[in-house]
């Protein structure tokens, strides 16, 4: 029983090292974004077609923190990933470990593909949609605070979702998944998807659509990587 207390006791020191790591590197990440956060509003409204407000002094600083924490949140993922992995390492065979080392630059570029397709291809059909259901009959005024949470919504959560056919290889490769129970539970995850795409996006039924489409097809694509680590695992098997 105290051998047991001992390694539960080493188990939760070694994650409160690995979480502190990660919170360290994430508020260093904020405060280095943050010293260009001018920066990098400028090139984010440099196209708006429309002047944003403030309506006081806070929320010019609520926006610099925003714009500095999905910078930090971006650069942080490897090094949260990486200290998962050393976490994880003592449980994982030799050929785990070193699958599961692959995937930390895979989760990163993922993260900033999902922040691309959201930026660049959804946030933009679904405000010029918005904006055309104006059709001149309202003045657009915009505060700044109302405008980058609209964008966070609708380009921070694919940042995260598009790391979902990473998640389901390494779980796959770890066999806690397979093809098979990911296509049993398709029907539901397609309803955890809708659901989320609603919750995400603007109550309009264009926008859900939208997003709807790709976080399907981001499941399917997983199915189908599944499959493929499933087989090249067996592979190894049998020619160990």
């Amino acid at each position: 029983m105290q051998t047991i207390n001992m390694d539960l006791v080493g188990h939760l020191e070694e994650l409160r090292k690995r979480l502190l790591i990660t919170l360290g590197t994430f508020i260093l990440f904020v405060i280095l974004a943050f010293v260009f956060v001018q920066d990098i509003y400028k090139l984010l409204v440099k196209d708006l077609s429309v002047e944003l407000a403030i309506l006081g002094p806070s929320d010019i600083l609520w926006i610099y923190l925003v714009l500095a924490s999905v910078v930090a949140i971006a650069g942080t993922i490897p090094v949260a990933a990486h200290q998962t992995w050393l976490f994880i390492k003592p449980a994982l065979k030799e050929h785990e470990r070193k699958t599961a080392l692959c995937y930390i630059p895979a989760l990163f570029l993922l993260f900033l593909a999902g922040l691309s397709f959201g930026y660049f291809v959804i946030f933009p059909m679904v405000f010029q949609f918005l904006m055309g259901l104006s059709d001149d009959m309202f003045q657009n005024f915009f505060t700044a605070e109302k405008y980058f949470k609209f964008l966070i919504h609708m380009t921070l959560p694919f940042g995260f979702l598009f790391e979902l056919p990473v998640v389901i290889m390494f779980l796959t490769s770890l066999g806690l998944l397979t093809p098979a129970f990911l296509k049993k539970v398709r029907k539901y995850a397609y309803f955890l998807l809708i659901l989320t795409a609603v919750l995400i996006t603007p109550p309009d039924f264009l926008s859900d659509v939208l997003v709807i489409i790709p976080l399907i097809f981001l499941y399917e694509c997983s199915i189908v990587l599944s499959k493929f680590v499933t087989v090249r695992k067996n592979k190894l098997q049998h020619a160990a």
